[in-house]
């Protein structure tokens, strides 16, 4: 496939995609709106060289080569909907999105024990009055902590919080108060099942306010069955945002405002990646968009373009008489890492992934099945080319279920 470039002119230098072109009737009832009560029978359909075929996920030991390296997000999803009642009993929603001070770093911003400001989407925030403090009592361990909430920015929705106890990370404030923030096309609200369910079983790092959902389907024994048959395990952290259900609202879809994401990946992983000679499978777009970012970083570093670890919405794109190999831009960022000093890197990435984009880093992927017209619908066009709508058609005629408690697939580029 070309690579297209778009960064030193119009966008109009790439090719229009038409969104039209990446939309299909989904009934209301083939979104799953509850999880099947064991993770790993929902079903799995299999894409190779055309061919479909259908199996359960407690199978997918089977479906992996022997080589595979399989690669998953280990976000936590945190409770991002924290609920305030004023004097008056009007309730303030406020939606957790990312944090802006004292820093953007989310794992520290968790773990802090002073006011923090976060980047917000508020409910009812007409009822919410300029210089008007909210507070709530929060059960904590053993004691009630007050936790308040002041609007700083009404234009850029930036909330402080603050509480009473110095002892007390922000994190376990939002555990012990906050809703699991559920995907609104679920239309339901959150149940105490959703707490475990809305999170992988691999879960460890704080700070998504969606689940990596390919991972949802997962479970010990599967685990247990993958390392028998010695398929390696590899750990990266994409925390998740609500941007991640942003429709498009554009018909020519690379005008499309992408989502940014926080990344941190450790040197550990990265020595993985880099000695890896075997299939590599993402779980999950999200794990998909980690490491193609982080391909990008090692030719951001090869090309002397900075140390920033950010990549643009259209950086792929840009035209180069010559790409590094993969090995070459681990290698590059393996080098920068100990250059550094560094354990781990931090990252952002808003990368956009559709057809026309040529997949660095990847062999396979493990995804469920997504919003009609969506970006990740052009994350797996991209994978399977006009076989998506044979794959999404096969799935709707055989009763698959549909988006974030769905059923699951494993595609092969």
């Amino acid at each position: 496939m070309p690579i297209f470039a778009p960064k030193s002119a119009h966008p109009m230098d790439i090719p229009q995609i038409d969104l039209r072109d990446y939309e299909y009737t989904l009934p209301d009832e083939r979104i799953a709106k509850f999880p099947l009560e064991k993770r790993d029978s929902s079903q799995v359909l299999h894409y190779q060289k055309g061919e479909i075929r259908h199996f359960h996920f407690y199978d997918i030991p089977d479906l992996l080569p022997s080589d595979t390296l399989l690669v998953y997000n280990d976000t936590k999803v945190i409770p991002a909907r924290l609920i305030f009642q004023r004097e008056t009993g009007a309730k303030i929603e406020i939606f957790l999105l990312a944090p802006t001070a004292p820093t953007t770093v989310i794992p520290e911003i968790m773990l802090a024990k002073h006011p923090v400001t976060w980047e917000t989407m508020i409910g009812n925030a007409k009822k919410w009055k300029d210089g008007e403090v909210l507070q709530g009592k929060v059960s904590v361990a053993d004691g009630e902590v007050v936790l308040s909430a002041k609007l700083m920015d009404r234009e850029l929705k930036q909330v402080e919080f603050s509480w009473n106890d110095a002892d007390v990370a922000f994190v376990d404030l939002v555990e012990a108060s906050g809703e699991i923030p559920l995907p609104p096309y679920l239309n339901r609200k959150p149940e105490a099942e959703d707490r475990d369910r809305y999170q992988t079983v691999y879960s460890k790092k704080e700070g998504a306010v969606a689940a990596p959902t390919a991972g949802l389907h997962f479970t010990a024994e599967v685990f247990d069955q993958l390392r028998k048959k010695g398929i390696r395990e590899a750990q990266v952290t994409l925390h998740v945002s609500a941007g991640t259900f942003q429709p498009i609202k554009v018909d020519n879809v690379l005008e499309h405002p992408m989502h940014s994401e926080q990344i941190q990946i450790n040197r550990k992983t990265i020595i993985q990646l880099l000695e890896n000679s075997g299939t590599m499978v993402a779980v999950g777009t999200t794990s998909v968009r980690t490491l193609e970012s982080l391909y990008w970083f090692g030719v951001k570093l090869i090309e002397g373009k900075g140390e920033d670890f950010f990549i643009s919405k259209l950086f792929a794109y840009e035209k180069r008489e010559t790409t590094p190999s993969r090995t070459e831009s681990l290698q590059a960022i393996l080098d920068w890492i100990d250059s550094c000093q560094k354990e781990s890197i931090l990252g952002q990435t808003e990368i956009f992934i559709f057809p026309g984009y040529t997949f660095r880093m990847i062999e396979g992927l493990i995804t469920n099945f997504h919003q009609p017209g969506s970006t990740l619908v052009l994350l797996i066009a991209t994978i399977l080319g006009e076989d998506w709508k044979k794959v999404y058609g096969e799935a709707l005629e055989k009763d698959y279920r549909f988006l974030s408690y769905g059923d699951s697939s494993l595609l092969w580029l």
